[in-house]
């Protein structure tokens, strides 16, 4: 007997906000009602990735792909498609430039480009059923280890990989699990950090909300491979969707003999538990982490000793994040050979980037190391929106810096992005375009590093403080001559002497932005100017005209006379005007210092910024 026929519908969090269940149960219902029932199945699915096509819905006989699908177009897709087997073309993806719809996922740009290893299971199947996991080639790698290779191979199969590890840092993946298998002292313990803080950043959470098993299977291939029996999952609490369904993943898992005692006859005992974080952006740090599992204040602490030798409550712990531990089983099921001809010699395997800001497709997007941020930006996010000119790209969140224009075309691998000043970071991916003022840029992000700041060491409490001091006042165009070299002086101190890696890595937005966009902190500070008309402290006031009377009231007030008459204009201002010869006015620049007085003044509302 045939399989049923299966209809995808995105169900991560981005399309569950677009009133996705709602689409898929019109679905179901439109299904049941053309008798189709016993031929189709409706699956939500986790995330696809794209997340502005959302609602999608894929049709996976033909591998038809609906974008934007709203509960309404259930019919059309029903008996159209389902039942007369023709796509319903005004729901297939069209370019924002024009041209043939793309019918299928692989004929549209943003997937075409793309290489899965860490998404390969997200969007294609149901995250709540572990039989389509196991379908998928899952828990065969735990199998594999299980049955025919010693801990110690394992280790060195993740170690010849080259994996780096995905949180940041980039630290070698196999050396951190090879120094937790030598660590003396038991138990020992696996955690998984997926805390996930950067703004914009969402890998991590909907890896968990689409393919949970696959973090399952790969903690528990760490704790064979180092000697531990526990494990513990850290999820921040805004990710409720990714905390319901890995605990139905761990629950499952359990149901069926991947977790508890004896895993597969082998006589390994492995379990899980999850730890619901409060959100404080300080808990991705490791040792932060640490102390919030153990029920402390999530609070960094100096290093060493490491994780790996003393970790929660002392014992050897081993830290990886959510896509580190997704990359695990294919390389156990593929070899290390395989992982390395993805990528780049030094930086192998894929990255998975969420792609926001200023771009025509924002979302999920994974590709092999080494593609270059051109690639990415324009190939896989369909470029600028409104023929906008591509000013910086923000990677690595709060931890990173700004990559200008005549970078597009830097490799986006680890040592690369480094020597530019930036840094992979967990993968945050942000697109600015010409209107984007990079002053403001550092200010925000140095801003959500100062909120977010423990408090435990000076320098990064009262550093970022006097750092976004003199942003805000620059900002506000109250900004000095000495501010620039005073930044950058208390930058550098930050970097040299905070406790944390995140301390340590605050200045790097403010330092990126001064190395490559100098000019426009000294408009801001020299000519009062912001040259994106985006800091309202320094935005010009305006007379318009099509509200100007002539009173010159706003004349009378302004104490640098910057108001001058300017000849009237033969399609404007009424009868009366022109029969009085009353003037329109208008405000040099140069002259204004911006005090609002002749706003205050105007009874029009004709003077704005």
């Amino acid at each position: 007997m045939r399989g049923k026929g299966r209809v995808l519908v995105c169900a991560g969090a981005g399309c569950i906000s677009s009133g996705c269940q709602r689409l898929a149960e019109a679905l179901r219902q439109r299904i049941e009602e053309a008798g189709l029932d016993g031929q189709f199945d409706v699956v939500e699915t986790g995330c696809v990735g794209s997340c502005d096509l959302g609602p999608v819905v894929v049709v996976e006989s033909d591998g038809t792909f609906y974008a934007r699908v709203k509960p309404e177009d259930a019919p059309d897709i029903v008996t159209r498609h389902l039942v007369w087997g023709r796509p319903v073309e005004r729901l297939l993806h069209t370019p924002e430039a024009g041209g043939k719809s793309a019918a299928k996922m692989d004929e549209i740009g943003f997937f075409r480009a793309q290489t899965r290893v860490v998404l390969r299971n997200c969007g294609a199947m149901d995250p709540r059923n572990i039989d389509e996991y196991i379908a998928r080639r899952g828990y065969e790698a735990l199998a594999k280890a299980l049955t025919a290779m010693t801990p110690a191979e394992v280790v060195e199969a993740v170690k010849a990989s080259g994996l780096r590890g995905r949180g940041g840092a980039g630290f070698p993946t196999g050396v951190k699990w090879e120094l937790a298998a030598r660590a003396e002292g038991t138990p020992k313990y696996v955690v998984c950090n997926a805390d996930e803080g950067d703004p914009g950043a969402f890998m991590d959470r909907s890896v968990l909300e689409g393919d949970p098993h696959s973090v399952i299977e790969a903690m528990i291939l760490a704790g064979y491979a180092i000697g531990a029996s526990q494990g513990f999952v850290y999820v921040r609490a805004e990710y409720p969707l990714a905390v319901e369904r890995l605990g139905y993943a761990i629950g499952q898992a359990r149901e069926r003999g991947f977790l508890g005692r004896n895993i597969l006859g082998s006589g390994f005992d492995f379990d899980l538990e999850i730890r619901v974080g409060a959100g404080a952006f300080v808990c991705g740090e490791e040792t932060a982490l640490i102390a919030s599992i153990e029920g402390k204040r999530g609070m960094p602490r100096p290093r060493p000793p490491f994780p790996a030798q003393a970790g929660l409550w002392g014992k050897p712990t081993l830290i990886n994040n959510v896509e580190t531990f997704a990359n695990i089983a294919p390389i156990i099921l593929n070899g290390p050979r395989w992982f390395r001809s993805i990528g780049t010699e030094r930086s192998p395997g894929t990255k998975v980037f969420a792609l926001a800001g200023k771009i025509n497709h924002t979302g999920l997007v994974e590709v092999p190391m080494g593609t270059s941020l051109r690639q990415i930006i324009y190939e896989v996010g369909g470029g600028i929106p409104g023929g906008k000119k591509f000013k910086a790209a923000q990677t690595g969140g709060p931890s990173g810096g700004c990559i200008p224009a005549e970078y597009l075309d830097v490799p986006m691998e680890y040592d690369s992005l480094v020597s530019l000043g930036a840094m992979m970071g967990s993968g945050g991916l942000i697109v600015m375009d010409e209107d984007t003022c990079m002053v403001d840029v550092a200010k925000f992000f140095l801003q959500f590093t100062q909120d977010e700041s423990c408090g435990t060491c000076v320098p990064c409490r009262e550093g970022t403080k006097a750092m976004l001091d003199i942003l805000e006042r620059i900002t506000r165009g109250e900004g000095e001559e000495d501010d620039l070299a005073l930044l950058e002086s208390l930058a550098e101190t930050i970097k040299k002497t905070s406790l944390c890696g995140l301390g340590q890595t605050a200045p790097n937005p403010v330092l990126s932005t001064l190395r490559y966009f100098r000019d426009e902190y000294e408009a801001h500070v020299r000519e009062k100017r912001c040259p994106a008309g985006v800091c309202k402290g320094l935005a010009p006031y305006v007379i318009h005209l099509d509200k100007c009377r002539g009173c010159g009231r706003c004349v009378k007030v302004c104490p640098a006379e910057a108001i001058y008459p300017v000849e009237l204009p033969k399609a404007a201002g009424d009868e009366e005007r022109a029969r009085r010869r009353l003037p329109l006015y208008a405000i040099d620049p140069s002259k204004c210092i911006k005090c609002g007085a002749c706003a205050a003044e105007c009874r029009l509302g004709a003077i704005s910024r």
